[in-house]
């Protein structure tokens, strides 16, 4: 089982602004724990954060024992740690099979877990040697995500995997980070879809206005309207 992420009073300055204030956040080691929280309570700053991409003012985040708050983003990639932001970030100029090539940092890619990711994605086997900039929205946020799992990860970090996603898609990523559960990684994911987030999630973790405002189970939450509504202003109904 893959090492724990515990953030402690993190906060994160962006120009003029405090956006993360005294961050408190955990991840247990092997489980999905879902970040939620309205529009602008500091989520994807929270994963930047964590990936380096942008560094924390003061506090400390750690990778199990290893202390990732001091380091650059290319490091904390090194230490296992793979990310699919929320603006997909693909190569544009370069093709699929190129632009996982980058993700594949321990060496070329294994063809059998190619064929894995194909079996969830088959548009990136059909697109294999296009250029990423042609794709359309859903297949660079598969790419996006594919990289990110090109390799075995101690740690994911994914903002909003099915923005754009077709149902039939969404639900092929849902197997997808279901497997890789199973395998024993720590995932990190910001979702707006309640119900995905209800079905993938273990644990969950609510930010409002910088700050971690509720910690608990994932089924907890999906079973409480009344703290749905009150920590995200929508409930499960809202989604039927």
């Amino acid at each position: 089982m893959s090492a724990g992420l515990a953030l402690e009073g993190v906060h994160t300055h962006i120009g003029r602004y405090h956006i993360l204030q005294g961050v408190d956040l955990d991840a247990p080691g092997g489980l999905t724990t879902m970040l939620l929280g309205r529009n602008g309570a500091g989520k994807t700053t929270t994963l930047r954060t964590i990936m380096g991409l942008w560094r924390a003012s003061k506090g400390r985040i750690a990778l199990g024992d290893r202390a990732l708050h001091s380091l650059a983003a290319s490091d904390v990639a090194r230490l296992g740690v793979g990310y699919a932001p929320e603006t997909m970030a693909v190569f544009s100029d370069l093709t699929v099979k190129e632009n996982l090539i980058l993700g594949a940092r321990q060496g070329p890619m294994d063809d059998r877990r190619l064929a894995w990711i194909f079996g969830f994605f088959p548009a990136l086997r059909k697109f294999w040697l296009s250029r990423a900039g042609s794709l359309s929205g859903g297949q660079k946020q598969m790419l996006s995500i594919a990289r990110a799992i090109v390799e075995p990860r101690e740690l994911l970090l994914i903002d909003e995997p099915t923005k754009g996603l077709a149902p039939a898609i969404v639900g092929a990523l849902i197997d997808c980070l279901k497997e890789i559960k199973a395998t024993g990684v720590t995932i990190l994911l910001v979702e707006q879809n309640f119900r995905v987030a209800a079905e993938v999630g273990d644990e969950v973790r609510v930010m409002d206005n910088g700050r971690v405002v509720h910690r608990g189970s994932m089924r907890d939450l999906a079973a409480d309207q009344r703290l749905q509504m009150r920590l995200l202003g929508l409930s499960l109904d809202s989604h039927q």
